[in-house]
């Protein structure tokens, strides 16, 4: 993954929240891989409803109002926009979580689908066979 070569990252939506609000809540070797304008980042859409709902129970505070923050942080670095499509569905309904959460289903099935090394802090992602990942924190 180091040493000059692309690689290519799917962000779970705390690690595409934290460089923006906490950024020493990732580890360097993460932080490197998010600075390096070599590699391509990718994000879901379901993140930006997911960073929305956390403010609405107010697990995430801003400055400004949501929109404000959400047009900021998409400006900031170069993302990828993963859709959501059928392969993605067939791959969320073979992907086993111990505690299946919608979003983290999602993720991981889009992972899988579209092979790319997700960045993330949740224990059952990370232990997941068939995801490839990439420990965050």
């Amino acid at each position: 993954m180091e040493g000059g070569e692309l690689s290519r990252f799917l962000l779970d939506t705390n690690v595409w929240i934290h460089p923006a609000q906490q950024p020493d809540r990732l580890n360097a070797r993460v932080r490197r891989q998010l600075s390096d304008d070599r590699n391509e980042l990718s994000l879901l859409p379901l993140s930006i409803w997911e960073a929305h709902h956390l403010v609405r129970r107010r697990k995430l505070r801003l400055r400004g109002t949501f929109q404000e923050w959400l047009a900021e942080v998409l400006n900031r670095a170069p993302l990828r926009e993963v859709p959501y499509n059928f392969a993605v569905g067939t791959e969320a309904t073979r992907l086993q979580l111990p505690q299946p959460d919608f979003g983290d289903v999602l993720i991981g099935a889009t992972a899988v689908v579209f092979d790319l090394t997700l960045l993330t802090t949740d224990g059952q992602l990370l232990e997941h066979p068939s995801i490839k990942t990439l420990r965050a924190d």
